[in-house]
C-alpha cells in the first residue's frame, strides 16, 4: 500500500470518527438518552451514505482508489461499522450468497453481542 492511500484512509477514518462523535452527541441531546438515538441515526446515515457514496463512484464518475479509500474505508468505515457491514451483507445478497449473507448478518450480530458480554465479564473478574 503506498503513502497516498496510506494517508486518504487515515484522514477519511479521523473525519468520520470525529463526525460520528459529534453527531451522536448532537442527536442525544436532541432526543434524550432513554434510547441510544446518536448513534442508531449515525448508523443509518451511514448505511444510506454508503449507498449513495458507493453506487456514485462507480456508475456517474471513475474516482481514484485513494478518494474511494478516503470515503469508503476511512470516512464511513469509522463513521459507522454499519455501513460496511451493511454492504457486505448486501454484495453478498447481489451475488446469490444467500445462506452466506444471512450466517453473517446474523453470525455478527449474535457473536458481537456476545463477545461483548463474555469481554465485560472478563473485564470484572480481572479488574
Amino acid at each position: 500500500m503506498n503513502m497516498k492511500m496510506i494517508f486518504a484512509i487515515a484522514v477519511g477514518g479521523a473525519s468520520g470518527a470525529l463526525s460520528r462523535h459529534y453527531l451522536a452527541a448532537l442527536i442525544t441531546r436532541m432526543f434524550g438518552n432513554g434510547f441510544p438515538y446518536g448513534i442508531f441515526l449515525v448508523n443509518i446515515l451511514g448505511s444510506f451514505l454508503m449507498g449513495l457514496l458507493i453506487t456514485i463512484m462507480a456508475e456517474r464518475f471513475t474516482a481514484t482508489p485513494e478518494l474511494r479509500a478516503l470515503i469508503a474505508v476511512g470516512f464511513l468505515g469509522s463513521f459507522t461499522t454499519f455501513s460496511t457491514y451493511s454492504l457486505e451483507i448486501v454484495m453478498l445478497f447481489q451475488r446469490g450468497e444467500w445462506p452466506v449473507a444471512c450466517l453473517y448478518a446474523f453470525g455478527s450480530l449474535f457473536l458481537g453481542v456476545l463477545g461483548l458480554i463474555l469481554g465485560m465479564g472478563l473485564g470484572r473478574i480481572v479488574s
